[in-house]
């Protein structure tokens, strides 16, 4: 069996020996290398030519995001971030994931973890489903065909709509792509659930906000969703969709994850799914696994009207959550991520 090299980037040396260890212990994983920095991560990547490489966020000489810079645009590899939870490093992070990074890793305590071994089956699980990633940085081909299946979602007027978005490996990156295309009077809120833990949410919504036309947040327990607005589900937490009245209402838990997720894209859906006199307009992009086919299969079951947009596999970091309600025979709709803001806006009749 071909095993999944790996080069390790990071100026500790004790990082750089307990990741090494960490990952070594797998059989499906060998780490072929080791580097300090950016520059020393650039020589050692065209001569080793690994699957993967975990990247530390803050180093001297070429911190990481320099170095993920260079590499996505000169020898284009799955990257997994290394990152302390700061609010600098939830930002570089952040940043990093929509240069390119597929995934990250959260340093248990600090820049220099004593205790990484807490994080191990994560470090392996982020390692193996990188090598599986695509991150070729050439243009998505623009598809001549028609829109299909759209004329007959289009919102009512009668009903109040909603876009609801799922997403997780390859997320953040997507969203960018999604979010900042959208218009700035969009008659209807956004809720989003990005697998993603507690901390990093948050600088997520304040980086697509600025650079956004739409106002985007991280939700809030109880506040009413405006039109226009995007609410991000804090890490650590379901986000749920409740009527009360006229005005939609964000009501956040922390009950088990479902599958494994919390916040969970299923959890989000099946909360649409009872709210009367309400359009959804849901999205399933890039990820792994199959978090949102399942509350999808509710929504399609209690509003027929319900549009279901699934990203292409031609655009997907992870095809994973798009190709599971793909195979549901559930998404009306499959677009690469570059004509996603075009449907929504269309199915809103903008």
């Amino acid at each position: 069996m071909k095993k999944i090299r790996v080069l390790i980037v990071d100026d500790s040396a004790f990082m750089r020996k307990v990741l090494t260890d960490i990952l070594n212990r797998d059989y499906r994983i060998e780490v072929v290398g080791k580097a300090r920095n950016g520059n020393d991560c650039m020589k050692q990547l065209k001569t080793l030519n690994p699957d993967v490489v975990t990247m530390d966020v803050e180093m001297p000489h070429m911190d990481g995001l320099e170095a993920l810079e260079v590499i996505m645009k000169e020898h284009p590899v799955p990257v997994v971030m290394v990152s302390s939870l700061t609010k600098q490093g939830a930002e570089s992070t952040i940043k990093a994931m929509t240069l390119g990074a597929v995934d990250f890793i959260e340093k248990p305590s600090g820049p220099i973890s004593l205790d990484m071994e807490k994080v191990e089956d994560q470090v392996i699980k982020k390692v193996l489903v990188a090598s599986k990633a695509t991150v070729s940085q050439k243009p998505t081909a623009k598809r001549q065909e028609p829109i299909n299946n759209l004329a007959k979602h289009l919102v009512s007027i009668s009903q109040q709509p909603i876009i609801a978005i799922g997403t997780s490996t390859g997320g953040p990156r997507a969203l960018d792509r999604v979010i900042t295309q959208l218009p700035e009077d969009l008659p209807c809120p956004i809720v989003i659930v990005q697998h993603m833990p507690k901390g990093f949410t948050r600088s997520l919504a304040d980086r697509l906000n600025k650079q956004s036309k739409v106002q985007v947040k991280e939700a809030e327990h109880e506040e009413v969703l405006k039109n226009g607005c995007a609410y991000i589900a804090p890490g650590g937490e379901h986000l749920t969709i409740v009527r009360k009245g006229k005005h939609l209402h964000a009501v956040l838990d922390s009950s088990e994850p479902i599958y494994g997720h919390r916040p969970s894209v299923n959890r989000m859906f099946l909360s649409l799914s009872e709210v009367e006199n309400l359009q959804v307009i849901s999205v399933i992009m890039t990820g792994m696994g199959a978090d949102g086919t399942d509350g999808l299969v509710e929504l399609k079951k209690k509003k027929t009207n319900t549009l279901c947009i699934a990203e292409a596999e031609e655009s997907c970091v992870v095809f994973g959550m798009p190709k599971a309600a793909i195979k549901s025979g559930l998404a009306d709709n499959i677009a690469p991520v570059s004509e996603i803001s075009q449907l929504l806006t269309k199915a809103l009749g903008k």
